[in-house]
């Protein structure tokens, strides 16, 4: 059998191949430990690793939310210190004036802000590579705190390490006051690691739905809040299609996301990038063909392909694999900084006129947040309607969600919150959770909490952000193309209509191109913009897989010679496919001396098998050498596997055949003489007796 081989990528955990990792080696040490080799590496010297940076972090308590009468608590986290230093901790006398100002001053920019020192830690942070933390804490009766009017406060840490440098860290504080509910989303991805085969395996599922696996903390993060979840349809579909072969925990996790109240709408099938794809051409972006082909053998799947059920109501209604809950349509999602004018023009049409298409936007792709200003959740362009998410705090929440530890975690959280602080009120805010892999779900959760529990932060639906009006018309900025996913698009896309035709041989076509299509999906999956050289290395490895796909069929045959006037000719045709094949074999000689069958039907071949089929031939009335060209056609015409050439050695014995004949006639001709002889003597010998008859009368 010749199958296309997938390999998947999945990046489902650091912590359990870690774990796999070191029980490996401890294995390997128990079962080698007393065996020297004769010829032993060399034992390589250690690497040099670059010390860390100094570096000082900020982070005020409660995500920086300072409530009136409550005592300002922050922590300062001194990494590579080289030894004992003070950090000391000030406040600015004045609130900010906008996000602008805040943007500015959290990037470093301090000049024109007066602030006042109001505490100070002594810290240590041993040597190059160590770091310590220690709280502040300065009390509400503080002349420093007391009285202030609401607002959003600039904070900053600054200390001198032992070698001389200085080190500064700033945040900012809010504090609470009077103010208008704000309408916030939090658009949360549910999606899986970029992989190459189409669906995930039972075995990649357990992994990542087991306890500490990522889609299990992807779950656990979201339940129980208001996100919006952005769902990869490929995931319920890789357990759908399993059926009962899916892993127990696997089951249990789509029952859990389908359970789940929280609004959603879905992503692409293995959440592709839109972007590329209207950027090779495609008017409409690619949707999964039949997914029947990953179903187990011996197994049950859920819903293989879309199977009617009926409602409460009587009517119809249809469950696909792909079926991610109630969402809803037409909602596209590109990767963030992907979506120019062409792009958002081309899926702002796919809409109907009940459910008009809508594109997530990062603000800083339109006109008028280019610079960074606020931008409503609803707004338009030229040639479709958008949903912008916020930029600045989208980009915060995704620095928190992939902290490796809690204190750059709450630093980009207490800037969160305090840009959503400067948002107004008329209208809603939508951010978003970007994209990313092996995310902690107490990263994550935390995240969204912030988020949606921002001071006076109402958290909104998916249906309530899209109901909101339009609050402004905007352009859409150019963003460049990826030329190499691009390129590799329309390479795949040729490569699949290539299948396509190759797949006819087969009862059910979409064996093979539903496969094809889920795997150029996957390929095209968001995940893999990380990483541009195992992008590339996953194009080639499927398409070699596409090259042994189409070689997988062809005959088999080896010179003759044909030693009797007519007789079957049966050459292997080989199916290396793991389906039965039905061909035919088109035979055409190149000489007359040879009649040869010209189309013979070979239906129902078995999979993985070489099957001799039998061609009739006749020879005609020369010897000699007669080449015979052969190929496979499918049942519509198709040329399958490669055309091939014989050589039949004709041993027609016509002159044996001469040589009986003029036996037969000699053998006649000596008959007829001896018939004639013994004849004619009878004659001779009955006249004889009559004359003697007449003279004895």
């Amino acid at each position: 059998m010749i199958e296309t081989p997938h390999v998947p990528r999945v990046r489902a955990s650091r912590r359990r191949p870690l774990r796999r990792l070191a029980a490996t080696g401890a294995i390997l040490a128990l079962v080698l430990g007393g065996a020297v080799p004769a010829f032993a590496a060399a034992t390589p010297e250690p690497t040099a690793t670059a010390a860390p940076a100094p570096a000082l972090t900020l982070v005020p308590a409660d995500n920086g939310v300072l409530a009136p009468g409550a005592d300002l608590a922050v922590t300062v986290s001194l990494t590579a210190g080289g030894g004992p230093s003070t950090v000391s901790l000030a406040i600015g006398a004045q609130p900010l004036a906008d996000r602008a100002a805040l943007t500015r001053w959290t990037g470093g920019e301090r000049d024109g802000v007066d602030v006042a020192d109001v505490g100070s830690v002594a810290i240590d942070a041993q040597g190059t590579t160590g770091s310590a933390s220690a709280p502040i804490r300065v009390a509400a009766a503080n002349p420093a705190l007391l009285d202030r009017p609401a607002g959003v406060y600039p904070i900053v840490a600054t200390t001198t390490t032992a070698s001389g440098a200085t080190l500064v860290s700033t945040s900012a504080v809010v504090v609470l006051g009077p103010r208008a509910p704000v309408s916030i989303g939090v658009v949360v991805p549910i999606t899986g690691p970029a992989i190459s085969r189409g669906l995930l395996t039972s075995d990649a599922l357990a992994e990542l739905t087991a306890a500490d696996g990522d889609l299990t903390a992807q779950l656990d993060a979201v339940a129980g809040t208001t996100a919006i979840l952005a769902i990869d349809p490929a995931i319920p579909a890789a357990i759908r299609v399993l059926g009962d072969a899916a892993p127990g925990t696997a089951r249990a996790w789509l029952d859990r996301l389908m359970n789940l109240p929280n609004s959603r709408f879905a992503l692409q099938f293995g959440d592709a990038d839109l972007a590329t794809q209207v950027q090779a051409g495609l008017t409409d972006p690619l949707d999964p063909l039949s997914l029947v082909s990953y179903v187990p053998d011996g197994t049950t799947p859920e819903t293989p392909t879309p199977t009617p059920t009926t409602t409460e109501s009587g009517t119809a209604a249809t469950v696909a694999p792909t079926d991610i809950g109630d969402a809803r349509g037409n909602v596209y999602w590109p990767a963030t900084g992907t979506a120019g004018p062409s792009v958002a023009a081309t899926l702002g049409a796919l809409g109907t006129a009940e459910e008009p298409a809508l594109t997530l936007v990062p603000s800083s792709s339109t006109s008028a947040g280019a610079g960074g200003a606020r931008v409503g959740a609803r707004v338009d362009s030229p040639a479709s309607a958008l949903l912008a998410y916020d930029s600045t705090i989208s980009d915060l929440l995704r620095t928190a969600s992939d902290a490796n530890d809690s204190v750059q975690r709450d630093a980009s959280l207490a800037q969160a919150t305090a840009q959503i602080a400067f948002v107004d009120a008329s209208t809603p805010l939508l951010v978003t959770v970007d994209r990313g892999t092996d995310r902690s779900r107490s990263n994550l959760r935390a995240t969204i909490l912030a988020a949606t529990g921002a001071p006076g932060a109402v958290p909104a639906t998916l249906d309530e952000i899209v109901a909101s009006p339009a609050t402004a018309a905007v352009e859409i900025t150019d963003a460049p193309a990826d030329d190499a996913r691009v390129a590799d698009l329309t390479t795949l896309l040729a490569e699949e209509q290539t299948i396509g035709r190759f797949a006819t041989i087969l009862d059910d076509p979409t064996l093979l191109t539903g496969r094809q299509r889920a795997e150029i999906l996957q390929l095209l999956s968001t995940a893999w913009r990380a990483d541009a050289a195992a992008a590339q290395a996953a194009v080639a490895d499927h398409r070699s897989a596409t090259t042994a796909t189409l070689d997988s069929v062809g005959i088999l045959a080896s010179d003759v010679n044909l030693l009797s006037y007519g007789a079957d000719y049966r050459p292997y045709v080989r199916n290396g496919l793991p389906w039965p094949i039905n061909v035919t074999l088109i035979a055409q000689p190149n000489n007359p001396r040879l009649i040869v069958q010209t189309r013979t039907d070979a239906t129902s071949l078995p999979a993985d098998s070489n099957t001799r089929v039998a061609v009739p031939v006749e020879a005609q009335i020369a010897n000699g050498t007669v080449t015979v060209d052969m190929r496979l056609v499918s049942p519509t015409g198709e040329p399958i596997g490669t055309p091939t050439s014989i050589a039949v050695e004709v041993h027609a014995d016509w002159e044996n055949i001469g040589l009986a004949i003029l036996g037969a006639a000699l053998v006649i001709f000596v008959g007829a003489g001896i018939v004639r002889t013994v004849l004619r003597r009878r004659r001779a010998a009955r006249a004889t007796t009559e004359n003697e008859t007449e003279v004895s009368e």
